[in-house]
């Protein structure tokens, strides 16, 4: 009898199933706000052209640290002194701190496979403006009873919590009030885990010769108009949110270790040695790789000044990180980029000599890098950029990268994003490394001296469209699940690719450009950059920023009929997926007959060849179908390709041209960076 019920229940509902085949669609076309958008703009901290509003504020946080490195145990011990610039309108009442080396301790949650289980980081002492921060606060209590004495709130205690975790809280007893500044120190230390046996998360060490390290210190996570504090764990695969502020870092090291930093050296005559300073003194003569120490030259007295221990003192500032790196084996080469309106600056090469090879092309291609970008988006803004090898050999951080000539250009590219503009890349990865792989294909053609290759990037992303374990854009990265590299690296360029073969390539640049500018050390948000955008673009894109980052929908076109009468083709073209698209036909001619006449919406290009556009607009109204009317005249049409450039999501190309193909869909994308499986258009 249920079985019998829940039959007929599940037949009332198959018209339902089968509504993907109904000839009509709601398109929706406006921007999804969500309530943390909406109350920054009602703040007028954010507003609709994209642009900071006039109210907008960001929290600074500058840093004095004093770091030391012990060999052989390979254990970093730092205190720092961090200043918190309170620039809201409203009161903090607690402090965030980011602590990411918990990630290497037993037992917290994590998504990446650790190259060793240590002792995490051990925060042995902090305090806030002078006041001591209990580490080992007591349990809260749970207080029974009504109103009154008995029933009130305990007092707030100066306490810290999660101290243990990647993300703690400090609960303030005396607030920071707001457009004030407050003072925390802290002491701590940790070991930096061995990577001898593989790759390291972002930092590591090779034995007793060799230290990269990264997210190294207590950091003040950000405050932000939109969410307050960022509360987001750190779980290895999605990468960081940070304040801009001033570091002041000192590196205490064995002499004889070369030290390779984010920021500028301020003490070069007391750990560099008379010939290394002589040798810096001219690599910005020209674009050659010049040594600076080289493999020959090891130990005190010889890689650097004579003594036991020396001190390194790097300054930068309007950053959001500090990584550093140190090795008694470093090879010490460098050369020059020249950055448009600014000149030259310094490219330093740090790396073992056994991976001589590897560092050959790097400088050349972080030169091309820095060189290219700042003339595509802004220029460089940075003094200086360090190559450094170590364990993890793909990742950024302001001013210093890991990396050799393998991900040079990559993570070069970071220095725009999210170093220059700080978006949140642990919820919105694609702002970070999709805007960055697809820019690496206009830089790769830029090396090649020919165009980009854009073609076919979006309609890849119909053969993506509808697998289940996709997260849409707009969910947070740190959760994206098994196809985060897809989410984060893969999808943004397909986006980008079909927005240019809307508007135009260069015009997708020019706006891009100007919405970095807009945004240079500041925090935007997704919808700041939809708005800005379509505000640059002059376009009503609504559809289009709902359907890439909020959806997993695709065009899925096709031509599913062509008549000739009187001289007129009207060509039926079907959208059966939820995201529209222009209709784009390539008309090819007979090569000789009757004069082509003219189309208002068409382009020819070439004598036989046009190009016919009709705008989203068309779908509007509801229908999954449209009937392009071609009124070139009585000439012979000999084919029809619907999206001839490939740029609109479909799952099955094949059923785009006129007469139909007999041609093998393309396999799927892989899900991982880079992975953009590009179909071959004609």
């Amino acid at each position: 009898m249920r079985i019998t019920m829940l039959l007929a229940a599940a037949t009332l509902f198959l018209p339902l199933a089968a509504s993907a085949q109904a000839p009509t669609r709601a398109i929706r076309r406006d921007i999804p706000l969500t309530n943390s958008i909406r109350r920054a703009m009602d703040a007028g901290t954010r507003d609709s052209t994209g642009r900071p509003g006039k109210n907008y504020w960001q929290t600074r946080v500058d840093y004095t640290i004093n770091a030391r490195l012990d060999v052989p145990a390979m254990r970093v011990s730092g205190r720092e002194t961090v200043v918190i610039h309170n620039t809201s309108d409203s009161a903090m009442r607690t402090i965030q701190l980011r602590l990411d080396q918990n990630i290497y301790s037993a037992n917290v949650p994590r998504a990446s496979v650790m190259s060793e289980i240590t002792d995490g980081m051990r925060v042995t002492k902090i305090t806030f403006n002078g006041e001591t921060v209990d580490l080992n606060p007591p349990a809260p209590q749970r207080r029974l009873g009504g109103p009154g004495a008995a029933g009130a709130p305990p007092a707030v205690r100066l306490a810290a919590t999660g101290i243990n975790s990647t993300t703690a809280r400090i609960t303030l007893p005396t607030p920071i009030a707001p457009r004030s500044s407050a003072t925390l120190e802290a002491d701590w230390n940790f070991k930096v885990p061995n990577a001898d046996n593989g790759r390291g998360l972002r930092m590591g060490s090779w034995g007793d010769s060799l230290v990269q390290v990264a997210q190294w210190y207590p950091r003040v996570a950000v405050y932000d108009d939109l969410r307050g504090w960022d509360t987001e764990p750190y779980l290895g695969p999605s990468e960081f949110y940070n304040n801009y502020g001033r570091f002041d870092v000192t590196i205490d090291v064995p002499a004889g270790w070369l030290v390779s930093a984010t920021g500028v050296l301020q003490n070069p005559a007391e750990v560099l040695t008379s010939t290394a300073r002589e040798r810096l003194s001219r690599i910005l003569e020209s674009d050659s790789i010049r040594p600076i120490v080289t493999a020959d030259e090891r130990g005190p007295g010889k890689s650097t000044v004579d003594g036991t221990r020396l001190t390194w003192r790097y300054v930068a500032d309007r950053v959001s990180d500090f990584a550093w790196s140190s090795s008694d084996r470093f090879v010490f080469d460098a050369t020059r980029a020249t950055i448009p309106g600014k000149g030259p600056i310094p490219v330093y090469l740090f790396y073992v000599p056994s991976h001589a090879q590897q560092y050959v092309q790097a400088g050349p291609l972080a030169r091309h890098a820095l060189e290219f970008y700042s003339k595509l988006w802004m220029p460089y803004e940075y003094p200086q950029l360090t190559l450094s090898d170590g364990p993890d050999t793909g990742m950024e951080y302001p001013m210093w990268i890991g990396s050799a000539a393998g991900a040079a250009d990559h993570e070069a590219g970071h220095q725009w994003w999210p170093m220059m503009v700080g978006n949140n890349e642990t919820w919105y990865g694609w702002m970070d490394e999709g805007f960055n792989q697809y820019m690496n294909e206009l830089s790769a053609a830029d090396r090649a001296k020919r165009a980009p290759m854009l073609d076919g990037l979006g309609q890849a992303y119909g053969r993506t469209s509808g697998t289940e374990a996709e997260g849409t854009l707009m969910w947070n990265a740190n959760y994206g699940g098994i196809l985060y590299g897809f989410q984060a690296y893969s999808k943004a360029p397909l986006m980008l690719s079909m927005l240019g073969g809307i508007v135009g390539d260069t015009a997708v640049w020019r706006a891009h450009s100007d919405w970095a500018k807009a945004w240079l050390f500041k925090h935007p948000s997704p919808w700041d950059y939809m708005l800005f955008m379509s505000n640059a673009l002059k376009r009503d894109l609504g559809w289009f920023w709902y359907y890439w980052l909020f959806t997993t929908e695709s065009v899925d076109g096709s031509i599913v009929g062509v008549k000739t009468i009187a001289g007129k083709t009207t060509v039926t073209v079907r959208q059966d997926g939820q995201m529209p698209s222009p209709v784009v036909l390539r008309v090819k001619f007979a090569p000789k007959g009757a004069v082509i006449r003219p189309m208002k919406n068409a382009v020819m290009t070439d004598s036989a060849t046009a190009v016919v556009t009709w705008p989203v607009d068309v779908w509007f109204g509801g229908s999954k179908t449209f009937n392009a009317v071609l009124d070139f005249g009585p000439r012979a049409i000999e084919k029809i390709t619907f999206d001839p450039y490939c740029r609109f999501p479909d799952r099955d190309p094949t059923d785009n041209t006129w007469p139909k193909q007999t041609v093998q869909a393309p396999a799927a994308p892989a899900g991982g960076p880079g992975g953009f499986g590009r179909p071959r258009c004609e």
